[in-house]
């Protein structure tokens, strides 16, 4: 399927949630995640949700991650030049909502792409291989590039795969995909679930 009529699909679908089902559904993505075999690395990048995209809630998975003692890794997205920087998610972190409604972090200690080992990527739609659309400015798939060939790129979503979808050379695929119900493992990762 193409890219623009599955992000319409994705947004339809997510406007008809309401705030308790994301909750719910954001808690069980949560439950769900520690069962990969992720836990033993130390710097994890999250994406801070969109209220108003009905994005998943990233708190649970934040908790889970405190909890462990590991390094969270927040993004600020510049849409002059379409790159993102990444800074440690610290309790004196000030969170500020961008003009896009992203909340980011004002400044911190920058941590670059490549000490990043797992990435939790937020996404719209992807499909069986592992293949994801986003919102369609391409910073996801320009800050995973720069990432660790050993980073382990997982996505969130409320909704099951796709068949497939039409990608292109630019985009990066996932390794794991956590819905509510399943966890999808692609590439054929050594990692066992």
């Amino acid at each position: 399927m193409e890219k623009q009529a599955l992000r319409s699909k994705y947004k339809k679908l997510r406007q008809n949630l309401s705030e308790d089902s994301i909750e719910a559904m954001s808690l069980q993505i949560a439950n769900q995640a520690l069962k990969l075999p992720i836990w033993e690395k130390t710097y994890y990048h999250i994406f801070l949700p969109i209220s108003e995209k009905k994005e998943v809630n990233t708190e649970y998975l934040m908790h889970i991650l405190q909890g462990k003692d590991k390094s969270i890794v927040v993004s600020k997205a510049d849409f002059s030049t379409g790159e993102m920087q990444h800074f440690l998610l610290q309790e004196n972190t000030f969170l500020k909502t961008s003009e896009y409604g992203i909340p980011e972090p004002v400044s911190g200690i920058e941590i670059s792409p490549d000490m990043i080992e797992v990435v939790f990527v937020p996404l719209l739609a992807y499909d069986v291989k592992g293949n994801r659309v986003g919102y369609g400015k391409g910073f996801y798939d320009r800050f995973l590039k720069k990432c660790n060939p050993k980073s382990l790129f997982i996505g969130l979503s409320f909704f099951e795969p796709e068949p497939e979808i039409i990608f292109n050379t630019n985009d990066v695929a996932l390794n794991f995909c956590v819905s509510p119900q399943n966890i999808l493992n692609f590439k054929n990762n050594p990692l066992s679930l």
